[in-house]
């Protein structure tokens, strides 16, 4: 069976480390090549691809069935649109789009040309979150009350990457690390009814929104989603509690760090947390007090490639779709409006 023959739209930290290696190992895709706009790096780590010159030339090669679109969030849009009218499959990473209008029209455009599109949600192959949705999934913590998911780090300083740090519909944290917190809430427990949102500066000389806090507001349960760049006492980034008992987890994947150093994801106990970085569950289990550590699960990222595989050649649902790209987006929107109009912000 012929591979599904991939060109990337850039060769920088996301196309180098997050989807050119688990593209390269899956027999079932062949890396065409990438992009390039300056620097030609590609075939220094993948010696028999391209190095395209513009978009224009990825586009117009007939052998490119998928386009993974790794570039800044503002061109998503635009790019993919580009892609999905060239007759190319398409990844894209997130944030999917700036506005969910635009995502809708990527949707639409996908579905009338009978291709795929899905959104690369990575981190719910991350270890940790794993986990979490196993415990969730197993029950033990009885009706989940309060969930609070963060993604916390200590640097002051102004990201050396311009379009970051750079006003626009596209930078700021809430679409930089938004996205991975709302679609893992999202995955647990589904829409809630309203939301409330803080979103702010608080780096010196930042331009860009660098810090936020979403309330999630369901029937039953109230999710608090944060990220900030000022703790530096690391904190457990899931925190669960039900009527039974509480989860405790520390965002502890290795994946990103062992690939940032070139280690290829097949090698043995890929994504495999330390034991120090495993869970507590403090619960009730069939009438029994229970605290003890739970193993993390490894984290894999080549499982979402192997479902994009899937999706393509056996016509299956991406493993994550267009459709929860929109989600994601309505939730950005609704949190923005929210912090315009200081008020929580219903869902329909």
């Amino acid at each position: 069976m012929q591979p599904v023959r991939v060109a990337l739209l850039s060769f920088g930290m996301s196309g180098r480390v997050f989807h050119a290696p688990f593209i390269d190992l899956n027999p079932g895709f062949q890396l065409l090549g990438s992009w390039e706009r300056s620097k030609r790096i590609i075939q220094e780590h993948y010696p028999r691809v391209k190095s395209y010159p513009s978009l224009e030339s990825v586009l117009e090669d007939r052998l490119v069935d998928l386009v993974i679109v790794n570039t800044p969030t503002s061109t998503h849009y635009e790019y993919a649109r580009k892609a999905l009218e060239a007759g190319k499959h398409v990844v894209v990473e997130k944030a999917f789009t700036t506005t969910v209008a635009e995502a809708v029209e990527l949707k639409t455009l996908a579905e009338r040309n009978k291709l795929k599109l899905s959104v690369f949600q990575n981190r719910r192959w991350d270890s940790d979150f794993k986990t979490v949705r196993q415990v969730v999934e197993s029950g033990n913590l009885g009706n989940l009350v309060e969930v609070d998911f963060s993604y916390d780090r200590y640097n002051p300083l102004l990201s050396p990457k311009v379009h970051k740090e750079t006003p626009g519909p596209g930078s700021g944290i809430l679409k930089d690390l938004g996205p991975h917190l709302i679609d893992q809430a999202l995955v647990l427990f589904g829409l809630p009814t309203s939301i409330f949102a803080t979103i702010k500066t608080t780096r010196a000389l930042s331009k860009v929104d660098d810090y936020f806090e979403i309330m999630l507001f369901y029937r039953t349960l109230r999710v608090r989603l944060k990220a900030s760049y000022f703790v530096r006492e690391p904190v457990p980034s899931f925190v669960l509690h039900g009527t039974n008992g509480s989860f405790l987890k520390a965002r502890a994947d290795v994946q990103e760090v062992d690939l940032q150093k070139g280690e290829k994801p097949d090698r043995l106990n890929w994504g495999v947390e330390p034991d120090q970085a495993h869970g507590l569950l403090h619960t009730t289990v069939d009438g029994k007090t229970v605290r003890e550590t739970v193993k993390s699960l490894p984290g894999n990222y080549s499982d979402y490639y192997v479902g994009i595989y899937q999706s393509i050649e056996q016509n299956l649902e991406p493993p994550v779709t267009a459709e929860e790209g929109i989600r994601v987006m309505q939730i950005i929107e609704a949190a923005e409006k929210s912090k315009r109009e200081k008020r929580v912000v219903e869902l329909g």
